[in-house]
């Protein structure tokens, strides 16, 4: 990984796999690396501004909030309007993952993806007609992918080892 130190790479080590549940995360990742509590911050704000990190946030567990009835959208969306209707599909308040792929042809048309979840199937289907209404008449097909079970829960991990 080009243009980190030692230090932002323990920092990420660190905190790869979510922050403790203390009242200060910050100075427990300070103490496992051993700088201040400060500097973990500063430099943790650093990688965000460079893009290094994407985000620190809240993991909820759909499936311990009720919410077990979770469908991949899968959506065939003209390719000159795809990336604007991505936009606005991934902006919707009940969508948690939006995304474009490109399509495997002929057996697989879908080039948008948007993750949706409800306490039911009839309820992820009729958020499922909200974005087709969005969508409008760029869009050309589209299914939902039903969840059966959890495969993985988790981002990028680096090795000890340096990968």
């Amino acid at each position: 990984m080009s243009g980190l130190d030692s230090i932002d790479r323990s920092i990420i080590e660190a905190t790869q796999a979510g922050l403790a549940m203390t009242p200060r995360p910050y100075a427990e990742i300070a103490r496992s690396v051993g700088i201040g509590e400060a500097d973990v911050i500063l430099r943790l704000g650093r990688l965000m501004q460079r893009g290094v990190i994407r985000r620190i946030a809240i993991a909820p567990n759909h499936y311990a909030l009720g919410l077990t009835a979770n469908g991949m959208t899968v959506w065939d969306i003209e390719d000159e309007v795809a990336s604007e209707v991505g936009r606005e599909v991934g902006a919707l308040p009940f969508v948690t993952h939006c995304y474009l792929r490109p399509r495997a042809l002929p057996s697989w048309p879908y080039n948008l993806f948007a993750m949706v979840h409800g306490t039911t199937r009839d309820e992820v289907e009729a958020k499922r007609r909200e974005i087709a209404l969005l969508a409008g008449p760029a869009c050309r097909a589209c299914d939902i992918l039903y969840s059966k079970r959890i495969l993985k829960k988790t981002g990028l991990r680096l090795s000890a080892n340096g990968g």
